[in-house]
């Protein structure tokens, strides 16, 4: 028999190297938004949510104080000049609060600014930046959500004006916003085109809490997602000015000091690139969802008792509480990593749709785990894991449905047959 070495000693794992998007900066803005979420947001969640009221102006003088509203916008026209990976990450931890916290932000961040005048376009922003422009988008049609090549509200030009008719639905913060950004055609393919073509982007400035003549409307009854209305909206001649036409392509092109071919995809890839953070965007607010069921579990499983017991002791349940953090934790560093990516200008279509495709998926996988671990206590409004469970769902809905972002990298990685 050979003897172990009694020079061998135990040692330590090694430390965790840290991804190269830590910085101590993002590290105490990340701490920044966990304080104001959980001292701020979360008090007035547990107590407006279940009555379905909305975010209060306090908070927003709270996240505009912060200049969370200008997270993006560079800070030459009045935001922080911050990246996508810090307004995700800021988005997470409101999220964990009150998913409609992080979704408001999206509501600005130069939103509503894509106008041809440059002076205004720097106006708009700086408003954006401060939290004074906050808008809402309608692009929805009772017939058209998906696919939004099928919208059929038209705007018609009479004089100066753009005159709109149609029917618009799902526009979250509509009668709150300072504006509405509405999809409208304004005229029919020709023959050869695109199905989207003719189809523009108009800005409808308004006041807080009204709506313009000729619009008319009435909140959508939302299983969850409360904190601010979603509204079905009607538009009976409503008039929009000329000039009040969002191109944010020809506005990317007219930042850039290039010319001719370089500046249009310099326009096109900032298009895109909006697209793929929203889907990001979306995704870490699934993580903030599922990181709030996972925390409410834990504190339950050692508050509720059985058998003389916490339950918390039952390997069952703390196994179930593994799976849960492995997968919120896979689902944040995904989420990082294509934040990143973003922020570096690299082309990430293909993985943003991945990123929101599994995050949002993977929230709803923990929160309904989580209601389970609740038990029946689960199932009232006496706790907030069935709020995490109903924001969770939607978020494999909105932004594209866990089905287009599959079709969306299924068809980056499969050629189709010419028979298809």
């Amino acid at each position: 028999m050979t003897s172990t070495d009694s020079t061998e000693t135990w040692q330590a794992e090694p430390p965790v190297l840290l991804p190269p998007w830590h910085t101590p900066e993002r590290e105490k803005l990340q701490e920044q938004a966990r304080r104001f979420a959980m001292d701020e947001v979360l008090p007035v969640a547990n107590e407006l949510d279940p009555q379905k009221g909305e975010i209060p102006a306090s908070l927003l003088a709270g996240m505009a104080e912060r200049g969370w509203f200008g997270l993006t916008v560079p800070a030459e026209q009045g935001g922080l000049g911050l990246g996508v990976f810090e307004y995700c990450m800021v988005s997470e931890e409101l999220a964990r609060a009150w998913m409609s916290t992080a979704s408001i932000l999206a509501r600005s961040q130069g939103l509503g600014t894509a106008v041809a005048d440059a002076d205004r376009r720097h106006e708009l922003l700086g408003r954006s930046a401060r939290g004074e422009w906050i808008g809402a988008i309608a692009l929805s049609e009772p017939d058209a959500g998906s696919d939004l090549a099928g919208v059929q509200t038209r705007a018609v030009l009479d004089g100066d004006e753009w005159v709109v008719t149609g029917h618009k639905r799902w526009c979250g913060n509509a009668k709150a916003a300072d504006f509405i950004q509405v999809l409208v055609r304004e005229r029919d393919p020709e023959e050869g085109e695109s199905r989207s073509a003719g189809l523009v982007n108009l800005l409808l400035e308004k006041e807080r809490g009204a709506f313009p003549p000729g619009l008319s409307g009435y909140p959508i009854d939302k299983v969850g997602y409360h904190g601010f209305l979603t509204w079905d909206l009607e538009f009976d001649g409503v008039r929009i000015p000329r000039e009040n036409v969002i191109d944010e392509a020809r506005a990317a092109r007219e930042e850039s000091a290039e010319e001719g071919e370089a500046a249009k995809q310099a326009g096109f890839a900032e298009a895109q690139k909006f697209l793929n953070t929203a889907r990001v965007h979306t995704a870490a607010r699934a993580v903030g969802l599922a990181r709030a069921a996972l925390e409410d579990s834990i504190h339950y499983l050692q508050e509720r008792e059985q058998f003389g017991h916490p339950i918390g002791d039952f390997q069952a349940l703390r196994f179930a509480v593994a799976e849960m953090a492995a997968q919120i934790e896979q689902a944040r560093a995904f989420y990082r990593q294509v934040a990143h990516l973003l922020d570096l200008g690299l082309p990430v279509h293909k993985e943003a749709s991945m990123v929101k495709l599994e995050a949002t998926e993977m929230s709803v996988r923990v929160t309904n785990q989580a209601m389970q671990l609740h038990g029946g206590n689960g199932y009232t409004t006496e706790r907030q894991v069935e709020r995490h469970w109903r924001d969770a769902r939607l978020t494999t809905i909105f932004e594209g449905t866990s089905e287009i972002q599959k079709r969306i990298i299924s068809d980056r990685l499969l050629p189709r047959s010419p028979l298809s």
